[in-house]
């Protein structure tokens, strides 16, 4: 079982726990979806999903996501607005998340240079909340300076391992651009080249954060593209993932066969073999969202349709012009409808990254 060594079987669980969990991870071939959540509902969306397929799951907020979850009419200019959000978020997930029994990585997602006083943001919350709690107030965050000459990402990205370090607080990075369009960051027009990692900056990114700290996870690029594309016009190459690794252990010595923790980013329209592959040479953990998203709103849309003559007025319907029509139109109802289709696609990657019945 994922969770016979974790020390906090259920709720969000940090450090050493985490770690062990990728570890089981890799050793019985299976990765954790990461949902991207944006409020309360999308949240038990996936964490009861998670709960009926007896499986870990990964809860990160975007930098966007967390200024949703604060409200879009408070001013994010210095980003205040996503970092309340991302706090709130996580308190609202470590308050809730015990009551599904499933052990829950509590993550951030994309964080740019541009974005970077967001990270400094919560990493202040983690730290307050590491002296009052013995941990941080999430599990891990991403750095993602893809975007940026190597050298700096990968000093950059040590420097704030080196924050996160005397919390046990995971990093996930980023390598190699990932294609496409998400939450506002645009790599649509990139040269392909750009979408694939060299060997060579995965040891390098080894070398210097294993000195540092083992708490952290490399996302490479190997063709990805955020969203959901035609067939054809995405070329995954997930076999290159393997040669890092090979190229890890050659020049570490690791007894490890996976020695790095690696992470599959813009997974959404990608076939099931992809990702079989992908988690077959060390990949923990798969980025969803695109889709998820579209699951949710079928829920809502298919029920406004099939309700359209309940919902045109409070009172009057097809079955009498007195007929009150609030069970209808109660947010309750219809949200509802938008977190079963979701939590059911949930479940779909739970399948297929083999991360159901795990627990």
């Amino acid at each position: 079982m994922a969770t016979a060594d974790l020390t906090r079987k259920t709720g969000v669980i940090v450090g050493d726990d985490v770690l062990k969990l990728f570890k089981y991870a890799q050793e019985k071939n299976f990765a954790i979806p990461a949902i991207n959540v944006t409020s309360s509902s999308t949240v038990v969306a996936s964490l009861e999903a998670a709960r009926d397929k007896k499986a870990p799951i990964i809860l990160q907020m975007s930098q966007g996501g967390a200024a949703y979850f604060a409200g879009k009419g408070v001013a994010n200019d210095k980003q205040q607005a996503s970092i309340a959000g991302a706090v709130a978020g996580a308190q609202y997930i470590r308050s809730i998340a015990s009551s599904y029994d499933i052990p829950v990585i509590l993550h951030t997602d994309h964080c740019a240079k541009k974005l970077l006083p967001w990270l400094d943001g919560m990493m202040d919350a983690d730290e307050k909340y590491f002296k009052e709690h013995g941990e941080p107030l999430f599990s891990s965050h991403m750095i993602d300076l893809s975007e940026e000459e190597v050298d700096w990402n990968i000093q950059t990205t040590a420097k704030y391992l080196k924050r996160a370090a005397p919390m046990k607080q995971w990093l996930e990075m980023e390598i190699g651009i990932t294609g496409g369009e998400e939450d506002g960051v645009n790599n649509e027009d990139v040269d392909n080249n750009s979408l694939y990692t060299q060997p060579e900056d995965i040891l390098n990114i080894y070398q210097t954060l294993s000195a540092i700290s083992p708490y952290f996870s490399i996302a490479a690029g190997f063709g990805n593209v955020h969203g959901v594309y035609k067939p054809g016009n995405v070329k995954l190459h997930p076999e290159l993932l393997s040669k890092h690794q090979a190229h890890v252990k050659e020049n570490t010595g690791s007894k490890e066969d996976k020695p790095v923790f690696l992470v599959f980013h813009g997974g959404s329209g990608s076939s099931k073999s992809e990702y079989k592959e992908a988690i077959s040479h060390g990949v923990v953990k798969v980025n969803l969202d695109t889709d998820l998203q579209y699951a949710y709103l079928t829920g809502i849309r298919d029920y406004v349709l099939k309700k359209k003559d309940f919902i045109m007025s409070q009172v009057g319907n097809p079955d009498g012009a007195d007929k009150p029509n609030k069970k209808y139109f109660d947010p309750r109802v219809w949200v509802r409808e938008g977190e079963k289709t979701m939590t059911a696609r949930v479940q779909e990657g739970l399948v297929d990254f083999n991360t159901a019945n795990q627990l």
